[in-house]
């Protein structure tokens, strides 16, 4: 994810002020993709694609999984943010585990929360999310 982020420009943005809640992909999660599609984003002609993927796994303010839990609770068993990129993720839980849920419909595990930093809060994610 740091190489995306360096290609898409997004590095001074993300170390800003913030606060921001970073839904962060391992590298296992980006290795899942098509073969070749990490390598074509990255290329500087398609830097418009890649920063509308990255800033689709960027919330504006901070949100603890325990936040996270909490909406899902009141929203009875789901609850939509928007994203910075502009479009909005679907959260939910199963027994004990949060994932995330994109606007294709692939879902997410958040296999670690609350990776805390000074401007926002990383969690990490088992899936790349598309918008």
């Amino acid at each position: 994810m740091v190489a995306a982020v360096k290609a898409a420009g997004l590095v001074e943005t993300l170390q800003g002020k913030g606060p921001f809640t970073v839904l962060a992909p391992t590298d296992a999660a980006f290795a899942k993709l098509p073969k070749g599609t990490v390598e074509n984003l990255v290329k500087p002609e398609n830097k418009a694609m890649l920063t509308k993927i990255l800033t689709y796994h960027v919330l504006p303010g901070r949100y603890s999984a325990k936040e996270i839990w909490a909406a899902v609770k009141a929203g009875n068993g789901k609850s939509m943010m928007k994203t910075v990129e502009g479009e909005e993720l679907t959260f939910w839980t199963k027994g004990k585990n949060l994932y995330v849920r994109d606007s294709k419909g692939n879902d997410a595990n958040v296999t670690i929360a609350d990776v805390n930093q000074s401007n926002g809060v990383i969690h990490v994610i088992d899936t790349v999310l598309m918008p």
